[in-house]
């Protein structure tokens, strides 16, 4: 495999193009036209525009993307995560095209990405489920009868997707059709596939997840857990590895699930089987991811593997270079997803200019982005700015050093949820490794952002005050705004 098309942008169209060329591997960036300036499409060796800034019309064009792989002779394509990444479609297109995807088989995919079938596989190797219902609703009354006896609240949820669109929560009999139609609704429009399931719905529950590594020769393996609780919306914010709270034993069942999972399917590269975890550490199947994931990178730092080489490995017919036995945890890690969010106003979505970027660095600091200082966070595509991730020998050293460098991270222009990811860390909750999938609704109001200022940020401030009346009382009009803006440019920096 000689020259790799990255089919992704921004910050994992990056990630992956570093790893291939260390690998001696060519690499092909495809973009949008809103994306011609990023960062990823300077750093590959060839990039080519396949349309306009709509994903529909860029990203998710799979016949688009062959056509560039025939036309500068690529030998493979890695789909990251998010667009073409679990459609099993585009992947059967890749494999008829005589190129080779990086990442599980169409099939493999079809089974994981219906739930349900998820489902019926992991049941057959006696994997711990959620109690509900086996197949998708189609009788009502039916249904409704299953919930009173499962108990509510139950969870209705799609069997095609994720992200929370399609679900939703059913307190009693009463709001049952309701919410079921809803369900169904909701699952059509985003998924084109309106099927949806019952489950017991879990009141404290905790988002765990294996990340799995299989080869085409029968070896797999799990490279323990990662925790994901902290969420908003259903998506994930905060994640670490390992879970403050799995004992060895545990990590072990877990792990060895989740290869059972995998093999159920006969998976292949790298894939997250995800767990629902009780407040009495019963741990439940809850669905499998086949990409790599965002959080992949607290797991590379623990187990110092690059999954994204093995993916390339594998994808090439080569066994895993490493076995079970030879996995050990080392240390501690953190992720958090910098957001263009407003925490203070429902974590809505912000777009503006990036008037100023700086990174934070540091030993065991690392920053998988796609933007740089003075760019556009475009309308079109997920929120996310970043990653930021700490690798430290313990959980508190890692709590202290991301909260350090979120205090480095210097962002203006538009609001980000590092105030929020702050505010997570320090919460005792968090703190004392005591929390779930709650922890939002539970611990957070967007008034405990406000911090007082420190005495170094109160000297600041006063300078620039005391800046500021000097130049309203001898300055032109025109100068007066830019001490405006430069006043404004450090409260912004300091509390985004």
């Amino acid at each position: 495999m000689k020259k790799i098309l990255v089919a992704n942008r921004g910050e994992i169209a990056l990630r992956v193009m570093r790893s291939a060329r260390e690998m001696g591997i060519q690499t092909v960036a495809v973009f949008s036209e809103a994306d011609r300036n990023s960062p990823h499409v300077r750093y590959a060796d060839e990039a080519v525009c396949i349309g306009p800034a709509a994903s529909s019309q860029s990203y998710l064009r799979g016949d688009k993307i062959l056509e560039v792989c025939r036309e500068l002779g690529v030998d493979g394509i890695h789909p990251g995560y998010g667009f073409l990444s679990e459609n099993a479609g585009f992947a059967r297109a890749v494999k008829e095209a005589g190129i080779t995807f990086i990442g599980p088989s169409p099939e493999a995919m079809e089974m994981m990405g219906s739930k349900l079938a998820a489902k019926a596989a992991a049941k057959a190797y006696n994997i711990p489920l959620v109690p509900g219902t086996e197949e998708a609703i189609s009788d009502v009354d039916a249904a409704r009868k299953i919930a009173e006896e499962i108990g509510f609240p139950i969870l209705i949820k799609a069997s095609a997707g994720g992200g929370g669109k399609g679900m939703r929560i059913v307190e009693n009999s009463g709001e049952f059709n309701e919410q079921l139609q809803l369900a169904i609704s909701e699952a059509t429009s985003a998924f084109g596939d309106g099927s949806v399931f019952i489950e017991r719905f879990v009141t404290s529950p905790r988002h765990i997840e294996i990340q799995v590594m299989a080869d085409t020769h029968g070896n797999c393996v799990y490279l323990f857990e990662r925790e994901c609780s902290i969420q908003r919306r259903h998506q994930k914010v905060i994640e670490e590895a390992p879970s403050a709270i799995l004992s060895p034993e545990l990590r072990k069942a877990m792990g060895e699930c989740a290869v059972l999972v995998a093999k159920a399917c006969d998976y292949v590269g790298a894939g997250t089987v995800e767990f629902l975890v009780d407040d009495k550490l019963n741990f439940y199947f809850l669905e499998m991811n086949t990409r790599l994931q965002v959080e992949h990178p607290v797991t590379e730092l623990i187990s110092g593997k690059d999954l994204v080489k093995e993916q390339i490995r594998v994808a090439r017919g080569e066994k895993l270079s490493f076995t079970q036995d030879e996995l050990t945890i080392n240390g501690h890690a953190l992720e958090i997803r910098v957001y263009a969010e407003d925490p203070a106003n429902n974590f809505l979505p912000d777009i503006g200019n990036l008037s100023v970027y700086q990174l934070p660095i540091g030993n065991g600091v690392r920053v998988d982005g796609g933007f740089e200082e003075g760019m556009d966070i475009p309308i079109y595509y997920d929120p996310m700015i970043s990653k930021l991730i700490v690798h430290a020998e313990n959980r508190e050293a890692a709590i202290a050093k991301m909260i350090r460098a979120i205090d480095d991270y210097q962002i203006a222009g538009i609001e980000t949820t590092l105030s929020f990811c702050r505010f997570a860390l320090q919460h005792e909750a968090f703190v004392s490794g005591n929390f779930d999938t709650n922890f939002v609704k539970h611990y957070f109001k967007p008034e405990l952002l406000e911090r007082p200022a420190t005495e170094d940020e109160l000297e600041i401030a006063a300078l620039f005050a005391a800046w500021d009346r000097t130049q309203q009382i001898s300055a032109t009009p025109a100068i007066a705004p830019q001490a405006t803006t430069s006043k404004s440019a450090w409260k912004e920096r300091r509390y985004n």
